[in-house]
């Protein structure tokens, strides 16, 4: 009984995270068509399932169409996503692209391959999308993505900058959204372990030693262990930035500021010594 209780309590989180997200960000409107990204990991099974079940209850119309880029790795089993998307009647389209021979023939072994295979990817997304007349591009990158992302930014590439929730793609032609934006990734693990997910490991990317994101990654697993609330209370961060409190001089115009006179409770207490509450341990709800 309480493992079905928990099993309950899982499923109404994430899909009350992913409608939350979905709203906060004005990710999906009527009409949309919306070009799942499906891997055969996971986060994005996760993402069709939980889409999938909103569809059927949104007050809004929107059409989904599932996608997967086949990249020609080596012993990838070909019949997984067609037999499960079918005995889900959701309409999709396989991608066959062998992305894998250019990215091993350019890269040399023992270097990282996610940066050419992440582009040769996007491209080739981009062109489908405009092929299926998608309005949306939806990626499954979860919270914990978008920690390690800015984390990523922060200690190798020196900016203040993570992977939002939705955008406008690089070539303007694209919005990309990501629905899991609020959704944990353990819980993310435990739902495709409900669910029984026909999860298709990848051999080019995540599974590779020493990567940089899977250094961050651990990083953060340790304070998350050691410190119950930090994550949640880092990503609540992300969304309550004040630019007159960095230092970018693009994000806020320091070289203007004049005296008022008036009292501004954004404004800085200079001496003052910043005061913090214990962080609470919360869901993202």
């Amino acid at each position: 009984m309480d493992h079905e209780y928990e099993n309950n309590k899982l499923q109404k989180r994430l899909r009350a995270n992913v409608g939350k997200a979905i709203s906060d960000y004005n990710m999906i409107e009527d009409g949309d068509t919306i070009m799942v990204c499906l891997s055969g990991g996971k986060d994005s099974y996760g993402m069709l399932d939980i889409l999938l079940g909103l569809q059927k209850s949104a007050p809004i119309s929107f059409k989904i169409v599932a996608i997967n880029l086949d990249q020609g790795q080596p012993g990838f089993p070909k019949h997984i996503l067609p037999e499960y998307l079918s005995s889900l009647g959701v309409e999709y389209k396989i991608i066959e692209e062998d992305t894998y021979s250019t990215v091993k023939r350019v890269i040399e072994e023992g270097k990282t391959t996610c940066g050419l295979c992440s582009r040769l990817r996007r491209g080739i997304l981009y062109r489908v999308a405009k092929e299926i007349g998608a309005t949306k591009i939806a990626l499954g990158h979860h919270r914990d993505d978008i920690l390690e992302t800015l984390f990523l930014n922060m200690f190798y590439g020196g900016k203040l900058k993570g992977m939002p929730a939705k955008l406008i793609s690089d070539d303007g032609n694209n919005i990309v959204i990501r629905p899991l934006a609020y959704c944990a990734e353990k819980d993310l693990i435990k739902y495709a372990e409900l669910k029984k997910f026909p999860i298709i490991p990848c051999n080019l990317c995540g599974s590779q030693p020493n990567l940089q994101r899977q250094v961050i990654k651990e990083m953060l697993d340790e304070w998350s262990k050691k410190h119950p609330g930090r994550i949640q209370t880092m990503f609540r961060a992300m969304q309550n930035i004040v630019p007159s409190h960095l230092m970018d001089t693009r994000q806020f115009d320091f070289a203007n500021i004049k005296s008022t006179g008036v009292a501004n409770p954004e404004g800085d207490i200079a001496f003052d010594r910043e005061s913090f509450a214990e962080p609470a341990v919360i869901n993202l709800v």
